[in-house]
């Protein structure tokens, strides 16, 4: 009996959010980290802000199409 999961599109899309959201936090943890040892290489927080950054635009993007527009 082979049972097939099929995911519409709002679920898919569900799914990649928590998993940004999770990898923001844990890059936000991460520049956290460094920032308190006071030894951090500039260069590398610079790459972990810029990718958190991009984070949160893409997981912005995602909430907007998961919330339906509402016609006032």
């Amino acid at each position: 009996m082979n049972a097939k999961f099929e995911m519409d599109s709002q679920e898919v899309l569900r799914v990649e959010l928590k998993v940004m959201q999770r990898e923001h936090r844990d890059l936000d943890d991460a520049i956290h980290a460094l920032e308190d040892t006071g030894r951090a290489d500039q260069l590398t927080l610079r790459r972990l802000k810029k990718q958190k950054l991009q984070l949160r635009d893409r997981i912005r993007q995602i909430e907007d199409r998961l919330t339906p527009d509402i016609i006032a």
